[in-house]
Order: structure tokens, then sequence, then C-alpha cells
């Protein structure tokens, strides 16, 4: 090509450009490529246009309908019309923006849209809008199939699972997972693990997709755990996804050791019920024999119960499978039980004994056990000894009673024995100090209490006599009698006796009046009168030493005033009416002055402490 040629090339191009846009017009339109909407929504596709102002333009929608185009609606100038009749029953209408409305969508909506315009000289532009529309698929679900067990000796797949997602759009996707990894989608059913999909479209339009797992599980694969997920498509243009419940297959394999096992929490003692399981690492549990010195046990599957163990029930027990598919091989396993046990407690001498007063006793006791073991002596919650070995020196009769002797073994807890004896202290009986009895005047009753020790057990005599009760308490008996508290009994008291064969003892309970509480009162009936003297016991607190103090100085005063009147009256001393001027105009101390009368007016008389004095 020479230079002329090539400088010529542009102007052609841009000639050609100009043809191509007059034959076709200037006219472009405008609308979104893909409009999403979900099931039984409303979708709205746009249209604009540019690069006319024809005075008739049309505008119309088709839509791409079996291999052609149909028209849907149009606008022509300011007339708007629908030709929607057979395709969209109705539901698609034409705005006066040009936008196509259609109303509950449906899954056969989904089409290729045209928004065509028509300019007269200006030519005729078309733009397609594809609407896709979308429908979330429901929660997958998982079916194990129902044939018997899966084997891993199998020489072909087995089916693991059927998964199933419904009413989906568009068409989703279903992943297998085990053990939470996903299981590589493979469709060659000559592989060891393969899917087999089917895809189905129901009459709605909607998809329902379905996915069958092969695979040949090894017998690592007997706790795995099998789910499915569906994969589907959003109206964000995202993808999401929905997870099925899980599965376990039921997988046979054959075992290959057995185990034998203690169920229970040990040391075991005599008594207990006992548990002991077989089992082996296959599936499924082969049958089992059990037995224990060459003698056949029964037992339940794998299961060995004994109810009430006993010590002849130590030894080693042998536990047997039998695998059908596999004769020779070994399955037995072994385990070695051990009873613990305490046998009864010998105390010697064993029987109870009767011992005197301020005898000295002795006892020994001793326990055969599987296992190191402990004596201990205890009475009531007092432990005594803790070797075996009981002395008691000098006995008294608080040590009378029963007397326990425990054996534990203390490396199995709750097994234990004990032995009893009793021993019984007679003699001469002893009175237990008395309480004193308290009355608050001559005459009440009282409740008096003797209690005593002794061996036969004493009888009471009380002086004087009453009414009398007896309780036995502990090591004691104790005789309660109610009497009135007369002057006899206030000032010798009353004597309990007691006797048995051994001798006796006596007691004399003294009964008094409560003497303090009894003169406080009276001191405070003498208060009451005298304001001088109460409102001084009120300055000392209420102190019982100060009221005995104040009523005694009162008493004595009013003795020494009688005193004096009856010497007066005795002896008529003259007192003439200078003298007893000089006796009242003489010194006069601050002491408590006393006129005294003798019922004549002539030998009326002032005495004070002065003239007590002289006299």
């Amino acid at each position: 090509m020479d230079g002329k040629t090539l400088r010529l090339t542009p102007l052609w191009c841009t000639l050609l450009l100009w043809a191509f846009q007059v034959c076709s017009g200037a006219v472009t339109v405008t609308v979104s490529p893909q409009v999403n909407v979900v099931k039984d929504g409303t979708a709205t596709l746009p249209c604009k246009y540019t690069g006319t102002k024809a005075n008739s333009i049309v505008v119309a929608w088709t839509v791409d309908y079996e291999g052609s185009r149909r028209r849907l609606a149009y606008k022509s100038g300011e007339e708007i019309k629908s030709d929607d009749a057979l395709i969209l029953k109705g539901r698609a209408t034409m705005g006066a923006d040009l936008s196509l409305t259609i109303t509950k969508v449906e899954p056969f909506d989904e089409l290729t849209y045209w928004c065509e315009v028509t300019a007269g000289p200006d030519g005729y532009k078309d733009a397609p809008t594809l609407l896709k529309v979308f429908h979330t698929p429901e929660t997958p679900e998982l079916k194990k199939p129902t044939s018997q067990a899966i084997s891993v000796t199998s020489t072909s797949s087995s089916e693991i699972g059927t998964c199933v997602t419904k009413n989906a759009l568009p068409q989703p996707r279903l992943i297998w997972f085990k053990n939470d990894q996903p299981i590589p989608e493979v469709k060659d059913k000559f592989k060891e693990t393969y899917m087999v999909p089917s895809v189905v479209k129901e009459s709605s339009g909607l998809f329902t997709v379905q996915s069958i797992l092969y695979m040949r599980p090894k017998k690592e694969d007997k706790d795995s755990v099998f789910f499915c997920k569906v994969e589907y498509s959003t109206l964000q243009n995202t993808t999401e996804t929905k997870s099925s419940g899980t599965i376990n297959i039921n997988l046979n394999y054959p075992p290959e050791k057995t185990t034998f096992t203690l169920l229970n929490t040990p040391p075991i003692k005599e008594g207990d019920k006992v548990e002991m399981k077989c089992e082996t690492d296959g599936n499924p549990q082969p049958l089992f024999d059990f037995s224990k010195d060459n003698k056949d046990i029964k037992g339940e599957g794998g299961l060995l119960t004994l109810k009430s163990v006993k010590r002849t029930d130590s030894g080693e027990y042998l536990c047997k499978g039998t695998d059908f598919d596999n004769f020779d091989k070994d399955l037995s396993a072994k385990l070695n039980l051990m009873v613990h046990y305490i046998d009864p407690v010998v105390v010697t001498p064993p029987e109870a004994q009767t011992v005197s007063l301020g005898q000295k006793v002795e006892r020994q006791c001793e326990v055969k056990a599987s296992d190191k073991h402990t004596l201990q002596w205890i009475k009531g919650s007092e432990v005594l000894s803790q070797d075996g070995n009981l002395s008691i020196d000098n006995v008294g009769y608080d040590q009378a009673g029963d007397y326990t002797c425990v054996g534990a073994v203390p490396y199995v807890p709750g097994l234990k024995a004990n032995a009893t004896f009793t021993l019984t202290v007679e003699g001469k009986p002893i009175i237990a100090q008395p309480t004193d009895g308290e009355v608050p005047k001559e005459g009440s009753p009282v409740t008096l209490k003797c209690a005593a020790h002794g061996e036969p057990k004493p009888q009471f005599t009380w002086a004087p006599s009453a009414k009398e009760s007896v309780e036995i308490k502990g090591n004691m008996i104790v005789s309660t009698i109610v009497l009135n508290a007369t002057a006899d009994i206030m000032k010798h008291g009353v004597n309990c006796t007691v006797n048995n064969k051994f001798g006796s003892d006596f007691k004399t309970i003294k009964v008094s009046m409560k003497d303090e509480r009894a003169f406080k009162g009276s001191a405070e009936v003498l208060l009451s009168g005298n304001p001088v003297l109460k409102s001084a016991d009120m300055q000392q607190g209420g102190s019982s030493a100060v009221v005995v103090a104040v009523v005694v100085c009162v008493l004595l005063l009013l003795l020494l005033v009688g005193l004096i009147y009856c010497l007066n009256k005795r002896t008529k001393l003259p007192c003439s009416k200078k003298d007893k001027k000089d006796m009242v105009t003489g010194d006069v101390n601050n002491d408590i002055v006393v006129e005294m009368k003798t019922g004549k007016t002539e030998h009326d008389g002032l005495l004070n402490k002065k003239a007590t004095a002289e006299k």
C-alpha cells in the first residue's frame, strides 16, 4: 500500500461511520441490563431514550417468548396501551416514565424484555433487560438409607445418605461434608466415593435438587459425622448456605482386641453390688462367656453382675468373645477382683461383767481384716483406747454402761465391725450433792430432788415423807418430792436416805426463804411513805446496802425516843417554864428535836439531844 492510500484511510473511516449513523438513526436507548426480584414480588424495568426530537415517537415493551418477540405495552404520544392479555395475564403495565412494572412475579417471568424506540426519520433503537427471579430454598433434609449396617469389608461403595432441598430459584448446589470438611464432588461411580445428583423443575417453576452420597468407609469412620449444605444465590448477587442435620453411619467392622473393666469405683467390700463390663473394639459386639476358676458364670450381653459379693468372690475372672466371622481370633480378657472384708470383733472375755465399786476392769479385743485395720474402745462418744486394750482402775459408778470395740479398715470406706459388752458397777449407794430448796414464804410448796448412784438400785426414804416420783437419768436414780415448807422443815430441813444391800447414804436438804428479795421488798414498803429516805435511796442508786443502813438507823432512833419517853413518865421530871425556855433558847444542834407531851399542859417539856446526854 502506497503512502497516498495510507493518508486517505482516516477519511474513509469517518465517511463509513457517518453513513452507518444515517442508516441506523441517532436514537440511544438506556435500560438496566438485569433486574432482580423475589418470587411474588414487584419488578420495575426502567427505559430512557435520547438523540431524537421527532414529533411521532413510539416506545414499546416486548418480550422474547417461544422464539419471537411479543409486545406487552406501548406508548404513542400521550397514549399508553397494554397488549399483556396472554403472556403476563394483565400483570404488566407501562408508566408515563416508560418503565415496565410487573406484579406478583412468577418463576416463569424470568425472560428477556426489550425496550424499543421508533423515532420516525431518526430511526429505530432497542435494548434488552434480563429479569432474574429468586426464591430461597428450604433447609436441606438428610436421610439415612433403610438398608442394614455398612460393612468395611464390602468390596463396593455403600449408600451413606440422601440430601434433598426444595423450592429453590435459581437452581442451587448441594455440598457434602464429613467431620466439617467438604467432600470433593465426584460423579464417577467407579470411584470409592461419589455422588449421584438429580434436579427436578417443579410445576411451580422452582427447583428440587437431590444428591445421594456413596462411599466405602473405613473403621475410622465409625464416629464420623456427615451432613450437607445447600449453596444458593441471593437477590443481592451474593452466595449463602443452609445446613442440614447430621447423621452417623451404622458401620460394621471386625474386632481386634477385648477389654474387661470394673464399673465400680474400688475398693470393693463385702456386700457391695459389683458390675464388670466386657467389650471389643469391633461392631457389632460378639457373644461373651464369663468364667472364674474354670466355672461358667452367667452374664447378660457383655455385663457380669454380682449382687452381694463375698470374700470368696475375690479372684481372676475371664471374659471371652466369639466372632463368627473369625473363629480363630482370640477375643479374651481377664480381670482380677479383690473383695475386702473384716471379721467380727472378738472381745476377751466376751460376756457382760459386774464389779464392785473401786475394782479394776480389763478387756481386750481383736479382729482380722483384708487390709490394715484399727481398733478403738468407745463409750458413748468418748474414745478410750486406740490399741484394742481397755483398762479401768478404781472403777466408779459413772463408768458403768456399754463399752464398744470398733474395728475398721481405713482404706475401705464403710468397712467396719464392732462388739459391745456391758459393765455393771455395784456397791453402796452414794447421794450426789443436792440443791437446797427456796420458797418465797413459809408454807409455800417446794420441790426437792435427791439423786444417787448405786447397784442394785437403791430405795429412797424421805423424812418428812411426801408423794415421790422416781426416774433414771444415765447411771443415776433421781427421786423427786413436793411438800409445803413448814416452820419445822425450814428449821431442820428434809432428810433423804438411800440404801441397798451394800449400805446406805444420807443427806439433808435445806429449805430457806428467799431472804434478800423478801427483805428488799419490805424496805421498799418502808421507804414508800418517807419522802426524805426515799430521796436518799434514789440518790444512792437503789443500792440494797444503803436501804438496809437507812432502815436500821430509823429503827434505832425510834427506839431511843421511846426509851426517853418511858423514863420521863416514870421519874416525873419537873420542868418549869423558865427551864423550858432555857432549854429552848439554849444551844441547839442540828440533830433531830423531839417534843414530848404528858397530857398535862403545865408539865410540857422539850427535850433535845443535850438534855438526854445529861440524864
